[in-house]
């Protein structure tokens, strides 16, 4: 199986709307909402939910009242002051067990904290993974890895072909968990100043764990300079920009709807955007999945 990640620099580029189109030109493919913090891929892919688990993605301390002899050790060597009156505070608490290294009594034991859930659903489109990750918890990274077993898992049985992430904006550890062994990274961006500098900071990220990476320019003509800056950066860096998506209201129409733009509108833009699909295909070898029919409203 190939493995494709859709990435930006930042937020707000247009990354997870196209995802959404890319996934009504899939076949055999298993769709994964990366983005653990915020997922949304599933607001416009409108999955029937089949199985949601609770993940443990960290541990906390807990103590036993009955064999504590309330020496104060613990609380004396936590750093992160979780302890008070003998009394372990989850949310403070950063599970590096120090605490039961030095409990002389082993009153204290580590034990397993839900962190968020997982997602399972079928869109007409095929399996959606996702995951929400809870509000103030830690190790995003773990649940980005854990949602891309499942849909490896998922693959596997299915016999897919690919798997289509769509990672988080930035370039911190979940993003580079949705990058980690990817055969390909597209990055969307858009012509702005913030959008440019982000997309050097993203293209140093990929280079750095030898990532083959593509770069589509979305709303390039709302300053075709920057745009042209793009492209010439691109180019001194050797990425292919395999596509420039104009501005369109017609994604926001498609939004207010809940579905990805190639559902409802079948226009230029959405002719570019099968061009783009067409093309990241060819790159990864799976020219068979392309199905340049738009589904417009089917």
């Amino acid at each position: 199986m190939k493995q494709l990640t859709v990435i930006s620099g930042k937020g707000g580029t247009g990354k997870t709307t196209l995802t959404a189109s890319f996934a009504t030109l899939t076949k055999n493919t298993v769709v994964v909402d990366a983005d653990v913090g915020a997922p949304d891929l599933h607001l416009l892919l409108n999955p029937r939910l089949v199985q949601t688990d609770d993940y443990f993605g960290s541990k906390a301390a807990v103590i036993d009242k009955e064999i504590c002899s309330e020496c104060g050790m613990c609380q004396d060597v936590c750093r992160f002051k979780a302890i008070d009156d003998f009394k372990v505070n989850s949310l403070l608490c950063e599970g590096c067990g120090t605490c039961t290294l030095v409990c002389s009594e082993e009153a204290i034991n580590m034990i397993d904290q839900p962190t968020g859930q997982t997602h399972f659903g079928e869109t007409k489109y095929g399996s959606l993974i996702y995951a929400n990750l809870y509000a103030g918890a830690e190790a995003s990274g773990r649940l980005v890895t854990k949602v891309r077993e499942i849909a490896r898992r998922l693959c596997e049985h299915q016999y897919c072909e690919l798997i289509l992430l769509d990672g988080s904006p930035g370039i911190g550890c979940p993003v580079i968990a949705s990058l980690t062994g990817v055969d390909l990274a597209l990055v969307v961006t858009e012509p702005t100043l913030s959008g440019l500098a982000d997309l050097k900071r993203i293209a140093e990220l990929t280079k750095h764990f030898e990532i083959d990476t593509t770069v589509c320019i979305n709303k390039y003509d709302i300053n075709l300079k920057n745009s042209q800056i793009i492209q010439e950066f691109c180019d001194d860096y050797g990425i292919e920009v395999v596509g420039m998506i104009p501005f369109d209201e017609e994604f926001n129409k498609a939004l207010h709807l809940g579905k990805p733009l190639l559902e409802v509108n079948s226009g230029s833009t959405a002719k570019i955007i099968e061009g783009i699909w067409s093309s990241i295909c060819k790159s990864l070898d799976i020219e068979g999945l392309v199905d340049l029919k738009v589904k417009g409203g089917e």
